[in-house]
């Protein structure tokens, strides 16, 4: 599954995909789907979150892919946040003409200990290159962390919906929060193509650090 700014959802009919793409289209094909006799249990997914999404099923085709067609996700139009970005302030001056242009850098004042103070005045580029560095590597590795807990804590949530009661449920759940990605798919090789291949879709992130640190 790869990974996109435009939310995804995927729908299965039992442990048959039955459809995957935008709110919309998923949307009408559950509508088709629900109409059929004998129709089998209809379950779609936020891909993102592995949450449940119960959807408004009322009218025809037409009427249903209107209610549920996507709007400009708004995370698209917002800046971004490594992009320099000017710091409105009523005593701003007027606009430079030649030289060095704005980086929209803020000056603020942190306390530290002396010996931090020491430390940074040591480092190569100074005390301000050095925290902006040090700032920039936290964030990747809090951002690592927090796309390993949510692709895990979304597998587990279609786990559950799909295939709680299978055999080797329980055993996956272990690997799964283990961190053992070889131990997670050999518990899902019995289970349903389409099951088995969205699980393994949605937890990739979740195994990343952990096969990064033995390689």
């Amino acid at each position: 599954m790869t990974t996109s700014t435009a939310p995804g959802y995927t729908a299965f009919a039992g442990q048959r995909l039955l459809a995957r793409g935008r709110l919309a289209d998923v949307a009408v094909a559950v509508h088709a789907a629900a109409a059929r006799a004998g129709a089998a249990e209809l379950l779609v997914f936020d891909d993102r979150t592995g949450q449940q999404i119960d959807l408004h099923l009322g009218g025809d085709a037409h009427a249903v892919a209107a209610r549920y067609r996507e709007r400009p996700d708004a995370a698209d139009a917002a800046p971004d946040d490594d992009a320099p970005q000017a710091q409105p302030s009523p005593h701003e001056p007027a606009p430079r003409g030649r030289g060095r242009p704005r980086l929209g850098v803020t000056a603020r004042e942190i306390t530290l200990l002396p010996r931090h103070w020491d430390w940074l005045a040591a480092q190569p580029g100074g005390a301000s290159v050095t925290l902006r560095k040090l700032i920039d590597q936290a964030r990747k590795q809090g951002e690592a962390g927090m796309r390993q807990r949510l692709a895990r804590e979304a597998a587990y949530r279609c786990l559950n919906a799909l295939a709680g009661n299978a055999p080797g449920a329980e055993d996956a759940t272990r690997a799964l929060f283990a961190g053992d990605a070889a131990g997670f798919a050999r518990r899902l090789d019995a289970w349903p193509a389409d099951v088995r291949a969205y699980l393994l879709a949605l937890s990739a992130d979740a195994f990343a650090a952990s096969e990064a640190a033995t390689t």
